[in-house]
């Protein structure tokens, strides 16, 4: 199975770029849609972290409180790595099966993982190209002081809590800069669906390795 890994750091605009691949028409699987299944109302994975974390971490209604969970964690590696632990395995399987029903149902498909963390929570060496969506660190912290209402101390924490941007780059096969505007990052997600399309599945190689290329 062919799989092309998308990630990028918070407010990078990966987003935005996973929206346009599915309107071109690869399949797109999230690996934060498979996180919040691994949590789900009655799951054995919700259990574990209500054994672990305690009954505040549940909402009155048998939910995951996700901002209880996150005050918890946030902050406290010991505390993230033990939530990691629980959650990491069963997200890995759910997206093992998804992406093999994917590929049976849609084997002409370009087919796209989306993980945000993937620096952090997979080995880079199950994909078969890997995909950054890059934008500078100080350009995503007044993204999300801007976008989603965050001081700059919490906008500096939620980027400081990620993979550096120097170390998603060193695994990266392909960049795409959304740096720029809005249109400018559709448009290079766009070249980039049309170039892994023409060379889909066995000539990735032959991808760029930036994007957008100049228009012509």
């Amino acid at each position: 199975m062919t799989v092309v890994a998308l990630t990028g750091g918070i407010a990078a605009g990966k987003s935005t770029v996973s929206a346009v691949l599915a309107e071109c028409g690869a399949v797109v699987l999230d690996a934060d849609v498979f996180a919040r299944e691994a949590v789900s109302v009655g799951s054995p994975g919700l259990e574990a972290v209500r054994q672990r974390f305690g009954d505040e971490v549940v909402t009155p209604e048998g939910g995951l409180d996700r901002a209880a969970l996150g005050q918890r964690v946030f902050g406290d590696a010991v505390a993230k790595a033990e939530l990691e632990a629980i959650i990491h395995p069963i997200v890995r399987k759910l997206s093992s099966d998804a992406v093999s029903t994917a590929a049976q149902e849609h084997p002409e498909k370009v087919l796209i993982y989306d993980i945000p963390l993937l620096a952090e929570a997979r080995d880079p060496g199950e994909f078969d190209l890997i995909v950054l969506v890059d934008a500078p660190a100080d350009q995503r912290r007044s993204r999300l002081e801007v976008e989603r209402g965050m001081t700059r101390e919490e906008a500096t924490a939620r980027v400081l809590a990620q993979a550096s941007d120097e170390d998603r780059q060193a695994f990266a096969d392909v960049v795409i800069d959304a740096s720029q505007s809005l249109e400018r990052t559709r448009t290079a997600a766009r070249q980039f669906y049309d170039a892994v399309q023409d060379a889909w599945p066995d000539r990735l190689a032959s991808v760029p390795q930036l994007f957008p290329q100049p228009e012509t």
